[in-house]
């Protein structure tokens, strides 16, 4: 063979292998379906779907004809495709009944190159079975265009008949419509229980037409201030009767329950504020503005039942669920203990503490609950006395509550804090909305395993299943608290339907991504945290100021996509430099990045790091860490109902201190630093002592900046001033001495504790002016 043959035949070869390789990683590619059902096998062939076709339902069978009018409008949002379900007749898709199909909830999706066929038992099997072919026809980008469906043949089922997601109205008040997205995104998920927490210390949220003062009194609180005179502008709202008949049915259609949580013995503080009697001592408090724990507690008295009995059978007739949630959470017993009545009532029905009263309590709600048909569920504090055998139990307070609750032979719910906490932070970002600061990471959820190694063999069939919670003490608008729980949603279905064997976090990711895309195309703001480019200046500030250059890393949390940059402040694009090591960057440079798919779409909106002088020297709050003695835990808003483009900051309830990291001393010579005023409402009983009071030295406090950490010297103090009268933020500036290197500022709020509580904004440090 010649030379020139030669090199022919070798990159006709070249050719062919990376077409093969093309082929196997298409072949390889996961099926673009969340949950990854439990089988499937690929065909030959493959299914042509295009506007105009056909979804086929048994002529009676109004549930299936529900389903394919739920897959038209999916396929019509997220691909733009016209398709036509109807009663009766032959379509491309056919939705059909089959007995053969055993297992509650499961599907049988059949795609040949002459159409599909979705075969289920029940109601819930066939939506979700339309629910994966919607996926299926939504694989990626190229909305409005035909779809080619490879053939297939998937059978599922799910692991666990609990897969749900917990929304706290109760806090911060969520429209019922505003609700109705997620359920549309629950049943596309194959998720089907709803939990509304309904009522708290903060908010009672439901219609009681036998108690109206619950909502015309419960409902509704003066928002805290800063120290500021009050507006006496009111904050809340509650549901309907009709707008909760109305909701039920758009999650029953959906193959949603819709379980409600009314909150005893404890958070009971508005049902207290409207029926004073109710409550332990008779008097009426106002609607709490603190979150965390308030003590105001139910009377065990037989009035103080019926009032509670009364609100359940409205709450039965409006929720046809099978369990109902009683709370039972937090319930700190000082008003129990301090009522000489209770205490006779304990002695009367030989109780040995407080905790046998609330399990007795428990026990006597369990019972009426049952008596109407219905189970009890409640938090993991219901074991404390004695769990009645009428209970089932949410294990919260980690595993062990549901492994003990499980072993005795009670029916329990994964829901561990904080893993499985959605209004945790997914990342330490500057740009991250409100929330905990317990970092719970799309990975950390996905690997979150719902059966406890700690349940005995005979007993793992007590395992429902699991459930996320969004508490809203501090997400306040719907928008925020989409950001919290989508795309989380999309790993807590996986791991509550999916065979543990099957889970897999790179396939997860890969078939997320056209799960983003639907996002999108649904109006839901789904968090891009876990695909933004994230920075790390190797060395530090002071080293790159000193320098004049920069080592810069960069990384994405979930590790998808291939990251690209620019240095000159535009923004990149999948032509960009590709990133491949830790960038030399010169200071004074803006560095922006994304990380891109292999189609050339960002996966996140692209963010920047600025090495300016200036930015270098500068710390927002975010930036800012924990003195030694204390931690971070809230990412607060700036007022109690700020909305979603508010500020928020991170700050330590019990120390008001802050620590400015390896400030480069040497290249500053003063400082301007912006302070935040928040209100400090939040209920901490017996953890109230554990709040550092720092003497005050003025009458409003002040703020103590000392260089070389909380023990060095003081190098400027400022006089607060009366919150009454001057703003929520404030700066204050002063010269620093000369220093060398690079040394921590803390920086200390003296304010009494019965006032505001204050927080850094940012500190700048300003140059050193030359030396002549």
């Amino acid at each position: 063979m010649s030379r020139p043959a030669r090199r022919l035949a070798a990159a006709s070869l070249a050719v062919l292998s990376l077409a093969l390789s093309a082929g196997a990683a298409l072949a390889a590619a996961p099926a673009p379906i969340i949950p990854v059902p439990a089988e499937l096998a690929p065909g030959k062939g493959a299914l042509v779907v295009r506007s105009g076709a056909v979804i086929a339902t048994p002529a009676d069978d109004a549930a299936a004809l529900s389903a394919a009018r739920l897959l038209a409008g999916q396929v019509k949002q997220t691909r733009g495709l016209d398709l036509v379900a109807q009663a009766g007749g032959a379509g491309a898709i056919v939705l059909v009944r089959d007995p053969s199909v055993t297992a509650a909830e499961g599907y049988v999706l059949t795609v040949t190159p002459k159409g599909a066929r979705i075969a289920a038992k029940d109601d819930a099997g066939l939506l979700y079975g339309a629910m994966t072919l919607a996926q299926l026809l939504s694989p990626d980008a190229a909305f409005g265009r035909p779809v080619k469906v490879p053939a297939l043949v998937i059978r599922d089922q799910p692991r666990f008949a609990w897969r749900g997601i917990m929304v706290d109205v109760a806090r911060h008040f969520q429209p019922a419509d505003s609700l109705k997205p997620l359920i549309d995104a629950m049943a596309a998920h194959k998720m089907n229980v709803l939990h509304l927490h309904l009522t708290d210390d903060q908010g009672w949220r439901l219609e009681i037409k036998r108690y109206p003062k619950l909502t015309e009194i419960g409902a509704w609180r003066t928002p805290p201030t800063a120290g500021e005179p009050s507006s006496g502008q009111r904050y809340g709202g509650f549901y309907t009767q009709d707008q909760i008949r109305d909701l039920v049915a758009y999650a029953r259609e959906r193959s949603v329950t819709v379980v409600p949580e009314i909150d005893m013995p404890g958070h009971a503080q508005a049902a207290v504020a409207a029926y004073p009697e109710v409550g332990v001592f008779g008097d009426r408090p106002p609607v709490s503005v603190d979150w965390g724990v308030n003590p105001y507690l139910f009377d065990v008295d037989q009035p103080s039942l019926t009032f509670i009995e009364g609100v359940l059978d409205e709450v039965m007739a409006l929720f046809p669920s099978t369990y109902i949630h009683v709370g039972g959470d937090e319930a700190i017993k000082d008003q129990w203990q301090r009522s000489p009545a209770i205490q006779a009532k304990m002695r009367e029905l030989g109780l040995k503490n407080e905790h046998e009263m609330q399990s007795w309590f428990i026990d006597h709600l369990g019972t009426y609950l049952a008596a109407h048909g219905r189970r009890l569920i409640g938090w993991d504090e219901i074991l404390e006395g004695g769990l009645p055998a009428s209970a089932s139990v949410m294990s919260w307070r980690g595993e062990q509550g549901a492994i003990d609750a499980a072993n005795q032979g009670h029916d329990v719910v994964l829901s561990p804090a904080p893993t499985l906490y959605l209004d945790s932070l997914q990342s330490t970002r500057a740009d991250e909305p409100p929330g905990r600061m317990s970092i719970m990471t799309l990975k950390d959820v996905y690997a979150y395993e719902p059966m406890p190694k700690g349940i005995a063999a005979d007993k793992a069939g007590h395992v429902l299943g699991a459930q996320a919670n969004a508490w809203t003490e501090l997400l306040v608008t719907p928008a925020q608290l989409r950001h919290a729980i989508f795309p989380r949603l999309d790993a807590v279905s996986e791991i509550t339907w999916s065979p543990k064997d099957k889970r897999d976090w790179t396939g997860f990711l890969a078939r997320l991504d056209p799960q983003r895309l639907r996002y999108a195309r649904q109006g839901i703001e789904a968090a891009d945290g876990a695909f933004a480019v994230n920075f790390a200046l190797d060395g530090g500030r002071g080293a790159a100021l000193r320098s004049g250059q920069a080592s810069l890393a960069l990384s994405t949390q979930a590790g998808f996509g291939q990251i690209r940059y620019t240095l000159d402040g535009k923004t990149p694009t999948a032509r960009s430099p590709l990133y491949a090591q830790p960038l030399k960057v010169p200071v004074g440079a803006t560095v922006r990045a994304a990380a891109f798919t292999a189609d050339g779409r960002p996966t996140a909106a692209p963010r920047a790091f600025d090495l300016g002088r200036t930015a270098l020297l500068t710390r927002g709050n975010a930036e800012l860490t924990a003195c030694p003695q204390g931690e971070l835990g809230l990412r607060a808003p700036l007022t109690s109902e700020a909305t979603a483009d508010a500020p928020a900051f991170n700050i330590n309830l019990f120390d008001a201190c802050a620590i400015y990291p390896a400030a480069p001393l040497d290249q500053a010579g003063g400082f301007e630093v912006k302070v935040a005023r928040l209100a400090r409402h939040y209920g901490l009983a017996g953890d109230t002592d554990k709040v550092r009071w720092h003497y005050n030295a003025t009458q409003y406090g002040e703020l103590i900046v000392r260089t070389g950490g909380c023990e060095g010297p003081v190098a400027a103090t400022f006089a607060l001033p009366n919150p009454a009268t001057a703003d929520n933020r404030l700066k204050f500036q002063a010269s620093l001495p000369p220093g060398t290197g690079d040394s921590d500022l803390c920086l200390l709020f003296t304010a009494p504790l019965s006032g505001p509580f204050y927080t850094v904004e940012a500190l700048a440090l300003t140059p050193r002016s030359p030396t002549p």
